[in-house]
């Protein structure tokens, strides 16, 4: 979801793990040379999706720790190939606490249509993030946030062996 704390969380699980960092949202505004809401509101959510899912399809990084836009989830194609390449987290905050985060709704660059609400992204996307999650992280503080990502992937890693 927006405001998990998926970049913070991923910047410093990169960190700890000695691996690269890679925000897809960044991704998107350098393909486009547009800032995520301004495509929203320019071209429609539609088109967002679209180029999320594409940024997303065609991500080859080895390496590295990853960071999505909370939309990622509406693509299939997108989250094959993210869990291909590697473990997908799902970090699981309470709605009420993601709503304590956000304050900027209406320009943070949320894939969400005009009126919907956290709480509608949230129950639409919940069984969504869900699904694809190989590990799925009750969230607290970043510290704690990241060291169980890392038990997890080590729990993950003893699992394949």
């Amino acid at each position: 979801m927006p405001g998990a704390g998926k970049s913070t969380a991923g910047v410093l699980l990169a960190k700890a793990a000695g691996l690269q960092f890679v925000d897809t949202d960044l991704l998107i505004q350098q393909k486009t040379s547009r800032k995520l809401q301004d495509i929203i509101n320019g071209d429609g959510l539609d088109a967002f999706l679209s180029v999320e899912s594409g940024v997303l399809s065609s991500l080859d990084c080895e390496n590295s720790v990853v960071a999505t836009g909370g939309s990622a989830v509406y693509s299939d194609a997108a989250m094959k190939n993210l869990r291909r390449n590697g473990v997908t987290v799902f970090l699981d905050v309470p709605l009420e606490e993601i709503k304590r985060r956000i304050d900027n709704i209406t320009t943070r660059g949320i894939a969400m249509h005009p009126g919907e609400t956290l709480d509608g992204i949230f129950s639409e996307r919940l069984p969504l993030y869900k699904k694809y999650a190989d590990i799925t992280v009750p969230c607290g503080g970043s510290e704690q946030t990241v060291e169980r990502i890392l038990n997890g992937l080590n729990t993950v890693r003893l699992f394949l062996s």
